[in-house]
Order: structure tokens, then C-alpha cells, then sequence
């Protein structure tokens, strides 16, 4: 198997993409915003492998090493390279923090065969409630937080002068969306928020960089995920039942095609009053997944 390397976008000056291909589990994209003398980074990577290249890449483009890292959320694709870019502060949600340091060393639990590397555990210096607004040079970040959709903690970085946004994982792009920590609901009104934003460049969370029609195709799964698990859950079934009868249709080329029965998990709570973002029981959800890959623990692909 071949395996892309990741690469650079430069969608406007001073502002770069860092996509790893195929944005499957674990490779996650980056970024950054540069006035040429200080850099502000948004997010990490997986493996320290991986948080040293994207350091080099930033290196490389002749931006300064990161002051700021912005994490769009907890999971360890998009924090575990933090320590990489020590001294700069780690900013983050409030939620993001005491989620990253409840998770701990959880991606080393999930994919024990998987060299992460030596990771230290670094959690956001700087936390916000609601918006918070930085300025690298005359460039200004604003950092908003969705309410909770893929976790209790999500990020958007919007850059409002280049029309350009960093969705965290509220967008997959070619990907099946991931709600096991966040909300259905809540990922509804998340793209509503984007909508507003008024975006002409889109960097999801994974995958290729793309535009606002990205939300229409992530709107249309969601909305099909709460039918089905709203017929389901009628007739009796289990996530595990509907997914497993379910056609995927127009989705079924997405990545990660068994996040399915993790995502009817999360629905099934929300119609039995759970509230958004309440914990489920992610073993029970990723042994639920090992059925819908055809018995084969899912992969890391980092």
C-alpha cells in the first residue's frame, strides 16, 4: 500500500493547511497563520513522529516556530504532538482541557500496537467559555466555540479577512462524522453556525481542504442518522440491529463507514432524554464498530 505524505496548502498570505492523507483515523489535518514573525498554530498530530514533521513543515515555509497552539478539540489526533511546540501556549475550549486530561493516554488503549511515540500529555494553558479572539500581526483568529456537537469541547478557528475556517471535526471531508462524544443535535446546530460564518475555504478536521458545500452532504448524513434511529429504536432494535440493515446510499464511499453504529449510539441516547454529550459506553461502541469493519478491530492509521 502506498501511503501519501502529508502536504501543504497555501490558500491565502500568511495562511497554510497541512493535510495528511487519507485522513483516516488518526491523520487528521493542521494548520497555521504566520505574519513572517510570529506563527500561531492550529492543532497537532497523532504520533510524535508525525507532531516533529509538522513542526519541520512550519519550519519550512519560513514561518517561526508556533507562540499559540489552538486545539479544536480533545482527541489525541489533534493533541498528542502539543508537547512538540513547547514553549507556545495551548489554547483550547474549558471542556477541551478537562476532556484531554480525563482521556489521558487513551489512543495507546484503543490501538495498543500503534508507536505514538513519547507523548506527554499537554493540556491548554489558556482555556475560553465562549469566543475568544487573537491577532497574529494584523491577522485576526477568532475562536468560537459550537456548543457541543463532536465533543463537549469543539473549536472553530475563523480567519474573517481570508473568509477561511478550521472546522476541528465538525467536518469530515470524504469521512463519516463522529458523534460518540458530542451530540447529533448539537452537530445540527454547529452547521448552522458555520453557514453564518460565511466561509469560501473550508479545512475539516480530515481530509482534503473544501467549501461550504461540505455542510450540506454532513447535514444530509446527520438528518439520516436520526431517521434511522428514530425508526429503530421504534421497532425495537439496537443501534447495532439498524446499522447492521441500514443502506448508506449516497455515503457509503465515506471513510469510516461503521462510525454508523457509533452515530445511532449517540442519537438512540438523545431520544431516550439523555443529555447532549452525555458519556457513553465507548467500549461497548467500539466493539459495536469491530462488527460493522467485518470483525476487524478498526486501524489507526497514523
Amino acid at each position: 500500500m502506498t501511503v501519501e505524505k502529508p502536504y501543504v496548502v497555501q490558500p491565502a498570505a500568511g495562511v497554510y493547511a497541512y493535510v495528511q492523507p487519507d485522513g483516516g483515523w488518526c491523520l487528521n489535518n493542521a494548520g497555521w497563520v504566520s505574519d513572517g514573525g510570529r506563527t500561531l498554530l492550529v492543532d497537532t498530530a497523532a504520533t510524535e513522529q508525525r507532531a516533529l514533521a509538522l513542526r519541520e513543515a512550519v519550519l519550512a515555509a519560513g514561518s517561526p516556530p508556533p507562540r499559540t497552539v489552538v486545539n479544536t478539540h480533545h482527541h489525541g489526533d489533534h493533541t498528542y504532538g502539543n508537547a512538540a511546540f513547547a514553549p507556545a501556549v495551548i489554547v483550547g475550549h474549558d471542556n477541551a482541557r478537562a476532556e484531554q486530561l480525563a482521556a489521558g493516554h487513551q489512543l495507546e488503549l484503543i490501538w495498543p500496537a500503534t508507536d505514538f511515540g513519547a507523548i506527554e500529555i499537554t493540556a491548554p494553558d489558556l482555556t475560553y467559555g465562549d469566543r475568544l479572539t487573537l491577532h497574529v500581526g494584523d491577522t485576526e483568529v477568532r475562536v468560537l466555540h459550537p456548543g457541543v456537537a463532536h465533543t463537549t469541547g469543539d473549536s472553530v478557528v475563523w480567519l474573517p479577512e481570508q473568509r477561511m475556517v478550521f472546522t476541528g471535526d465538525l467536518v469530515f471531508a470524504g469521512g463519516t462524522p463522529f458523534l460518540a462524544m458530542g451530540s447529533l443535535a448539537g452537530s445540527l446546530r454547529a452547521l448552522e453556525l458555520l453557514r453564518s460564518l460565511g466561509a469560501e475555504t473550508v479545512v475539516p478536521g480530515h481530509g482534503p481542504l473544501t467549501d461550504p458545500s461540505a455542510y450540506e452532504s454532513t447535514e444530509r448524513y446527520l438528518r439520516y442518522v436520526a431517521e434511522l434511529a428514530r425508526e429503530g429504536r421504534d421497532e425495537g432494535l439496537t443501534p447495532l440491529e439498524t446499522a447492521r440493515r441500514a443502506d448508506l446510499g449516497e455515503f457509503a464511499a465515506w471513510r469510516e463507514s461503521e462510525r454508523l453504529v457509533a452515530n445511532l449510539h449517540r442519537a438512540y441516547a438523545e431520544l431516550a432524554g439523555e443529555p447532549e454529550g452525555a458519556p457513553l459506553d465507548i467500549m461497548a461502541v467500539l466493539r459495536d464498530m469491530t462488527v460493522m469493519n467485518g470483525g476487524t478491530p478498526i486501524l489507526c492509521h497514523a
